[in-house]
């Protein structure tokens, strides 16, 4: 609406450009500099890309304010200079990528020590992020000249806005060739072995962070562009130099070999983690394989890093046993002495990892020093710690549902007129080993024991159900279900006969409970179906509970309307969208169908019904005529009795009350519906509804040509008092002489003008519309 009639006024900031004596912090104090910048208005642009204003641009978001600069608007000319300077603007982004100078002054910022003031660093890198997606062959070419800027981001990557920037250069340059020479360009620079260093535990928590997070970025990055490029012949050099053996090899020292540290090692495992992502575990037992497409070589996982941590499965092991020492929390069930900790929730993640690349020497090697075992204590242990639970979950789901390795050497089944089949170690382990049925019935007995004692369920229990549905389910079917079958035969009778037990009878009843039909245990509805609850809820009756009982539904059949088809009050009232018109009647018909009874004998208020304007002999006689609130009749008491929604009798008039106070007692216009309101017709409708509503609608008669209103050759006005139920409104009908079109000033709640079109009856209903 403001742009379309062009309502915008001009900005003060031509004016203030005139002058010749103008500064830079004039224009910027303008609260409006920003969207003229962006509108490229040509004055402010010019002004802008003057040499002095983009030097004192560039100066603002690169050297720290003064001390002695008010706290709140001591970074307000930094901010407004970054954004002008990244308002993609062509002619700011040619004089800031064209002029060396002022690349040079940008490029000082990274020759501050550490650390970097962060605002000021977000700053640089959103200009710098904009000028390499823009002007990526000149800024390039300046950064290459540079032989410290690798240096000076490795420096800085405790900030995160210069990872950012780091991570910008893989992603916003555009062409592929200058893109695979800036890949080769920081890998000649070692960027990645640089990065590995800062995880270590001499750097503090900040570059640990950053760092790996740079390092996973690369890996993602790398491999999505080999998976989106498949034609592209060169492979990515910091990828590659990512999963060389002897890269992980240094990760791996660099928290193996020094004092453990918690965020160094996590940082890793975070790392190691990205390398091993090719496809996810599901639950119940099935393993999700990566999408189509990404059996690509750069997506599975390369031999030479599970090379290099075989070796080391034995220091996360014992991670699990000692791990970095953590104070003692106190909970709201107890002392946790040590908690889980964050570094050894990363060490199960990992091994879930792990096992999902289904590689015979790490299976082996996990199996000789019984990491599932120690996994399988800690579940049991910290029985309120849900990501330690699902990351169980995931194991034991993987080892349950995984066909066997492909080097592990096939058993022959003792039946001979069976297949061989190649029997999983780490099944074999779980239950044999871990005693993995046992547990589970132990700890579901036990926790029955403290639920009957008054005690608290414990957290695992849900995991515990699932866990055990997947050791049924696989024994049915899938690649293990007869070595499954054959182990849990293998039981002793007593733990063989609890485990029939507990399936048939506790783990059924609990999965049944699980999947109740929710449907038919909570009546859900929509809101039509609310409506039919409070129209059957008994409703007192008491006229006000049924006022606001109506009011409530015509809001909610209105509301619901606008809901679906999006229209507000103005649209209802442009008649020349004929598809408006339909659609409205198609709601309101299926609305109100909800209120009619079907049972009822009586003769429905709903019914359509011509209109026709009723003689004064058949005027309902009114007690008064007043509209003072405090005066009551008798036919308003009787109205204030009636329940709204009851269907009307055979002595019942089909129309609402309306009394007046101005104007001819003998009004043609009283009649047993209410006159169609303005917004419903309109010259020239299609539908025929003027010429129908012409044909009955007359103007009032008054004596000497007025009854109550400004003119009789343009209209006449007549005051109303509407009573429905106990409510009583005053509106104000106006009659225009040239349309002969009645005119309601005062919106009703809710009513219906029904006029035949053609020989049928159309209805149009309307709600809540005000003139």
């Amino acid at each position: 609406m403001f742009w379309k009639f062009d309502l915008h006024t001009t900005s003060h900031i031509d004016t203030l450009l005139e002058k010749e004596d103008v500064t830079l912090t004039e224009v910027m104090d303008e609260e409006d500099v920003l969207q003229e910048c962006k509108a490229q208005n040509h004055k402010l642009v010019d002004f802008l890309v003057r040499p002095q204003c983009m030097e004192d641009l560039v100066t603002y978001i690169t050297q720290e304010p003064s001390d002695d600069v008010e706290e709140k608007i001591k970074y307000k000319y930094p901010n407004i200079s970054c954004e002008l300077l990244t308002s993609d603007v062509g002619q700011i982004n040619d004089r800031l990528g064209e002029d060396e100078s002022l690349l040079m002054k940008l490029y000082g910022f990274l020759q501050n020590e550490s650390p970097l003031n962060p605002l000021l660093a977000s700053f640089f890198s959103k200009v710098l992020s904009i000028l390499i997606g823009r002007k990526p062959e000149q800024i390039v070419e300046f950064l290459r000249k540079r032989e410290d800027f690798v240096d000076l981001m490795i420096k800085h990557i405790g900030t995160s806005a210069i990872m950012d920037l780091l991570l910008r250069m893989l992603t916003c340059i555009e062409p592929q060739q200058l893109r695979q020479d800036v890949l080769n360009w920081l890998n000649e620079e070692k960027v990645i072995q640089r990065l590995v260093d800062m995880v270590q535990p001499s750097q503090d928590e900040d570059r640990h962070s950053n760092a790996s997070q740079s390092l996973c970025e690369i890996i993602r990055l790398s491999r999505d562009q080999m998976f989106q490029v498949q034609g592209c012949s060169e492979p990515d050099p910091l990828l590659a130099t990512l999963e060389k053996q002897e890269t992980v090899e240094q990760l791996l020292s660099n928290i193996f070999d020094k004092e453990k540290n918690d965020s160094a090692i996590v940082s890793v495992i975070q790392i190691l983690l990205t390398l091993f992502e090719t496809r996810r575990p599901a639950f119940e037992g099935h393993l999700e394989i990566c999408p189509p497409g990404m059996n690509h070589p750069s997506f599975s996982v390369n031999q030479s890093i599970l090379e290099a941590v075989r070796p080391r499965l034995k220091d996360f092991h014992q991670l699990l046993l000692e791990p970095p020492k953590k104070n003692i929390m106190k909970t709201t069930w107890g002392v946790l002495d040590p908690p889980v900790g964050n570094t050894r929730l990363n060490v199960v993640r990992l091994v879930a990892s792990l096992l999902q690349t289904n590689t015979l020497i790490i299976n082996m090697e996990l199996i000789n020093l019984n990491t599932l075992g120690v996994i399988l204590d800690m579940y049991f242990k910290y029985i309120w710690n849900n990501f330690l639970h699902i990351q169980v979950e995931i194991c034991t789901a993987m080892i349950l549902a995984m066909p066997p390795a492909q080097s592990e050497t096939p058993e022959i089944n003792r039946d001979q007129d069976q297949e061989p089949v190649r029997e999983s170690h780490l099944i074999k382990h779980l239950f044999q080993k871990c005693q993995f049925i046992q547990r589970i019935l132990d700890a579901w007995s036990s926790n029955e024991k403290e639920q009957a004692e008054g005690g608290r369920r414990r957290g695992y229990m849900g995991h515990l159900t699932r866990i055990a549905n997947s050791i049924v389910h696989n024994s049915d079917k899938g690649p293990n279900s007869a070595q499954i079958q054959q182990l849990i035969s293998e039981l002793s009778e007593d733990d063989k006969e609890r485990w029939e037990a507990f399936t048939s009878g506790q783990l059924a009843d609990t999965n049944k409970k699980n999947t109740v039909d929710l449907v038919n245990t909570h009546h859900i509805h929509s809101s039509s179906d609310d409506e039919g609850e409070f129209k059957d809820s008994g409703f007192h009756q008491d006229s006000s509970l049924q006022q606001a009982f109506s009011d409530y539904q015509m809001q909610q059949m209105t509301s619901n309307f606008i809901e679906q088809f999006g229209f507000n009050d103005e649209e209802f009232a442009d008649q020349d969208d004929v598809a408006n018109i339909a659609l409205f009647e198609a709601c309101c018909k299926e609305k109100i169908h909800q209120f009619e009874d079907a049972g009822s004998d009586e003769e429905d208020i709903w019914d359509e019904k011509d209109v026709t304007f009723a003689p004064e002999a058949q005027r309902r006689p009114r007690s008064s005529g007043s509209t003072d609130s405090e005066e009551s009749t008798d036919s308003e008491e009787e109205d204030v009795k009636r329940d709204p929604f009851e269907p009307n009798n055979g002595s019942s008039d089909d129309r609402m009350e309306v009394d007046t106070t101005e104007g001819d007692p003998k009004d043609p216009l009283r009649s047993n519906s209410p006159v169609a309101m303005e917004t419903c017709i309109e010259t020239g409708d299609p539908l025929g509804v003027t010429a129908s509503m012409h044909a009955e609608a007359q103007p009032p008669s008054s004596p000497g040509g007025k009854a109550g209103g400004r003119s009789d050759a343009e209209e006449t006005v007549t005051t109303e008092t509407v009573t429905n139920g106990s409510m009583k409104e005053t509106v104000s009908l106006t009659v225009d002489a040239k349309t002969e079109t009645a005119v309601f000033k005062r919106v009703l709640k809710s009513y219906r003008y029904v006029q035949p079109i053609g020989g049928q009856t159309s209805a149009v209903y309307c709600f809540h519309v005000s003139h």
